[in-house]
């Protein structure tokens, strides 16, 4: 036991960087989760999904998420949840929360992960939690622009 604890101070020593990515991607994605739970919730309470909201969490969901303030998305100063409802390139319903990296109509202040999965990513690109449908990137974008689906563990 020891030794593992000590190996494990001794890697993230070498890598800290690495290690609070992982850190950061791991409390993202308990996050989407709950969000995605709240968005059951809030589907079974009222029988309609929220509408779409530009940037953010549709308004009524908070009740969902429990007392306070939802935090912002967890990776950088800039990183915001968005909900994301639209009709798939199958036309077909799509569900999705995403994180965004930039601010809104601010492509010059992106602050990405220095993680592999970013690494191709722009103004349109989100690290996002499937529901339903055909997810991606951003819902204007074709299919396969940069993006990475947490829960179906792989980057477009």
């Amino acid at each position: 036991m020891l030794i593992a604890v000590l190996a494990s101070i001794v890697i993230i020593a070498i890598n800290p960087l690495k290690s609070i990515l992982g850190a950061t991607t791991a409390r993202a994605d308990v996050e989407l989760h709950q969000i995605h739970d709240a968005l059951y919730m809030y589907y079974f309470d009222n029988r309609f999904w929220p509408a779409d909201v530009s940037r953010g969490l549709p308004s009524g969901l908070e009740f969902y998420l429990g007392p306070g303030e939802w935090p912002r998305a967890p990776f950088n100063d800039v990183s915001e949840y968005d909900w994301d409802n639209f009709t798939g390139s199958d036309g077909r319903q799509v569900l999705q929360v995403s994180v965004r990296f930039c601010p809104l109509g601010a492509p010059d202040e992106c602050e990405f992960p220095r993680a592999d999965w970013a690494a191709n990513f722009d103004y349109h690109s989100s690290y996002y939690w499937c529901i339903q449908g055909v997810c991606k990137a951003h819902p204007n974008k074709p299919d396969d622009h940069p993006g990475y689906c947490a829960n179906c563990g792989g980057s477009n």
